[in-house]
């Protein structure tokens, strides 16, 4: 068993459990993927499709950025974040409390011998429509 960490694809918080190495992830989504089956962290996942998390986080307050604005560094009336980022889908915090929601993790799936493809939700799909 190792143990991996992901991060809350809502807030950032930062939150393992112990596996298999063999296990091949495929993603992380705010929404489970069609056709995957999950099992929460404390169950049977290794046959399952995935692992439904709820964001509980591994830190807590102790670490976390100043939400004091009178604290704020360079004195522009922003909380100062610390010594890692806000948080959030691209900015993972390992200091920070979980938010409560729930995410996926989907191991890769086989048919065949061939990768199985994934519909992404839409609540998760990307957008390349970059004009104002």
């Amino acid at each position: 068993m190792v143990e991996v960490s992901y991060h809350c694809p809502y807030c950032g918080a930062v939150t393992s459990v112990d596996r298999e190495g063999y296990l091949d992830d495929e993603c992380v989504t705010r929404e489970p993927l069609d056709g995957w089956t999950y099992a929460d962290t404390t169950g049977d996942f290794e046959s399952a499709d995935g692992i439904e998390f709820v964001c509980l986080g591994d830190g807590g307050s102790e670490g976390a950025g100043s939400t004091d604005t009178a604290a704020a560094e360079g004195g522009d009336g922003r909380p100062d974040p610390g010594p890692v980022g806000d948080g959030g889908a691209n900015d993972p915090d390992p200091t920070k409390d979980g938010c409560g929601r729930t995410f996926y993790l989907s191991f890769r799936r086989y048919e065949d011998g061939s990768p199985v493809e994934h519909r992404t939700p839409d609540i998760d799909r990307p957008r390349f429509d970059f004009r104002p």
